[in-house]
């Protein structure tokens, strides 16, 4: 690859640099707008101290906690009410009456039932998690072909074997879609939880990159900060979609 296309990813975002740089200076005395360089040296400080990689590891935790739980409920109810046209038929109401609830909405009950810790957060992202999988399970397990499904009863092959080595290998690549949009979701949601719950739960005395962004704006009004923080989620979900998309590309080599 020729040394022109290996730097034609960078010239957009130092384009947007320069013109950030020229704002910031242009309106540096009538406005708030943080300047590159001291943005850069507050990275510098929070990255050497130790504070927001602590901050962006206990925020990742309590995403992949949500998930986790989010991701196996949706797998099996997702897969019943594909594949069991009455569960289907009977869950569907109540499945899309609480989807179009946003997961802040549950804020106060998540704070009243787990209180101002880690478990609240993760209810949170398991909330938000839950309806993007569980969706794309759905959806991904009615696609299957009922000729393949046919012919594996017609050999004797049991439902659970035919869910097993069948069904789910099936709807693989639309788990993976749901498992990408549920990760997304629930990133953005955990900077909300940590805002509203303020948690100091595990991991040390940090209460997460979204306490930390409160901080930097009640306390300290640090726009800098507040832009590090931001760079730094942009670039944990970045890191997300990348290994999701790494481990699809693994464990489905027809899609290469």
């Amino acid at each position: 690859m020729s040394l022109h296309l290996r730097l034609r990813p960078f010239i957009l975002p130092l384009l947007l640099l320069a013109l950030w740089q020229i704002a910031a200076m242009a309106y540096a005395q009538t406005s708030r707008m943080p300047v590159p360089g001291d943005v850069l040296t507050m990275g510098w400080k929070l990255v050497s101290s130790g504070e927001l990689p602590l901050a962006l590891l206990q925020s990742l935790k309590r995403v992949l906690l949500g998930f986790a739980c989010a991701a196996s409920l949706a797998l099996v109810v997702g897969t019943a009410m594909a594949a069991f046209e009455p569960i289907g038929r009977n869950l569907d109401p109540i499945v899309e009456s609480f989807r179009p609830i946003a997961p802040i909405a549950l804020l106060p009950l998540a704070i009243l039932w787990f209180g101002t810790g880690t478990p609240a957060a993760a209810f949170i992202v398991g909330y938000a998690a839950f309806f993007p999988m569980l969706v794309n399970t759905i959806h991904g397990v009615r696609s299957i072909d009922q000729g393949v499904i046919r012919a594996a009863r017609t050999l004797g092959v049991s439902r659970f074997t035919i869910l097993r080595t069948v069904v789910l290998p099936g709807a693989l690549p639309n788990l993976f879609v749901g498992a990408r949009l549920a990760l997304g979701v629930a990133w953005t949601s955990i900077i909300a939880a940590e805002l509203a719950v303020g948690a100091k739960a595990g991991g040390g005395g940090s209460g997460g990159i979204g306490q930390m962004m409160f901080v930097f704006y009640a306390y300290s009004v640090d726009l800098s900060g507040i832009i590090v923080c931001m760079i730094g989620v942009g670039l944990v979900a970045l890191i997300i979609d990348r290994g999701v998309r790494a481990l699809e590309f693994w464990m489905l080599p027809w899609k290469r």
